[in-house]
Order: C-alpha cells, then sequence, then structure tokens
C-alpha cells in the first residue's frame, strides 16, 4: 500500500509499478535506514550503465545514526533543503569525474550516467519500502571545501533518502502541500520527435 496514494501516477501506457508509484517526499519519518538497505541501494547505483564503464560518480553519505556527519552534511545544503531534509534517514552528496580514466578527454556524460545510478537506486530503494529524493539546492563550494573533493572531481547534487512519512506530519504546512499536490507529467507528444524539431512521432501524435 502507497504511503502517499495522491502521489500515485496514472500512466498512459503500461510501466512497472514502482515507477508509477515513485516520488519524491517532503515529509520524512527519522528513522534511521537498516545498513543492510543503505547497502542495497549503493550496490544498484554500482551497478547502472556509464559511458566506457567509467563509473564517474562518488556517493559521501551520512546516515542520521551519526549526528555529527549527518550534520556536516546536512549544513552543505541549501537552507530550503536543510528543513526537510533533516528528518531522512541518510543524506548522500553526489561528485562526478570530470575526465575520462582511459584517456584523459572531457566526459560530457558524467551527469547523465550519475543520473542513471540515482534512477537505479531510487527504484531500488522503493522495492525495500524507502523513498528517495534528489535536490539541486546545495552549496557546492561547501561540498568540496567541508568534504576535501579534489581537483578533477565535482559536487553535483544530493539525495535524501529514507522512509516517507504521512504528509500531515510534515512540520511545514508548505511541505504538506507539495507532497498533497498530484503529480503531472507532460504527454509523450511534447518530447518525441521524428522527421523535424517538434513533429511529434506518430507513436505518440
Amino acid at each position: 500500500m502507497s504511503i502517499n496514494p495522491i502521489k500515485d501516477a496514472s500512466p498512459d501506457h503500461a510501466v512497472l509499478p514502482l515507477i508509477a508509484k515513485r516520488y519524491s517526499p517532503y515529509a520524512f519519518t527519522p528513522k534511521v535506514v537498516e545498513e543492510d538497505k543503505l547497502k542495497s541501494c549503493l550496490e544498484a547505483a554500482r551497478w547502472a550503465a556509464s559511458s566506457f564503464n567509467e563509473q564517474p560518480w562518488t556517493f559521501i553519505i551520512a546516515t542520521r545514526d551519526d549526528e555529527a556527519e549527518f550534520k556536516k552534511a546536512i549544513e552543505c545544503l541549501g537552507e530550503p533543503n536543510q528543513a526537510w531534509a533533516k528528518h531522512a534517514g541518510v543524506i548522500l552528496l553526489t561528485v562526478t569525474k570530470s575526465n575520462f580514466t582511459k584517456n584523459g578527454k572531457p566526459n560530457r556524460v558524467a551527469l547523465h550516467d550519475l543520473g542513471l545510478a540515482a534512477g537505479n537506486m531510487t527504484i531500488q530503494a522503493l522495492e525495500m519500502g524507502l523513498h528517495v529524493h534528489q535536490m539541486a539546492g546545495v552549496n557546492l563550494a561547501k561540498v568540496r571545501q567541508t568534504y576535501n573533493v579534489p581537483e578533477g572531481y565535482e559536487p553535483q547534487t544530493a539525495i535524501a533518502l529514507g522512509y516517507a512519512a504521512d504528509p500531515a506530519e510534515a512540520e511545514d504546512p508548505a511541505f504538506t502541500e507539495r507532497d498533497m499536490n498530484p503529480r503531472d507529467r507532460k504527454p509523450l507528444r511534447e518530447f518525441v520527435f521524428t522527421g523535424a524539431w517538434g513533429k511529434a512521432a506518430p507513436e505518440v501524435a
């Protein structure tokens, strides 16, 4: 049973049930994520596809049972995100390697590959009753300084991982409202083209 049925998607075409139930909660239960579940989420990310098998991602993790490290990670988030992410079980700060190990050339798809890894993690988390909320609101300079991220690596995003709570439990009514807004997506015809830009493919027109 979904923790927040209002977020269950109504896809136009058949998709995996977990995809339909995925959403990014603002309300988390302040509960520690079990180590075996965290390892499974990280293992799922590990097996994502990447160009040249570079695996350009790094995850800096902090769990709420280590108060000092958790506080350090939370303080790297933008203030609006700190307000709700502090209730998650785990905070992950993401970093990508700028150049390929194979040839030293810039890896222009590093963010793409990080996204695939995060996607794998998200589906694995859902399978185990967890939820993921990815964030762009991160103080990247602070991440670099706090964790001594070396040259050639770029801090990128943050991920909150944990147990979603009933939206009514959010301490800020604004977060409750966000969690109660139904999910919506553009129709396929708006972004699946053929022949020319803006010409919807016949399969989706």
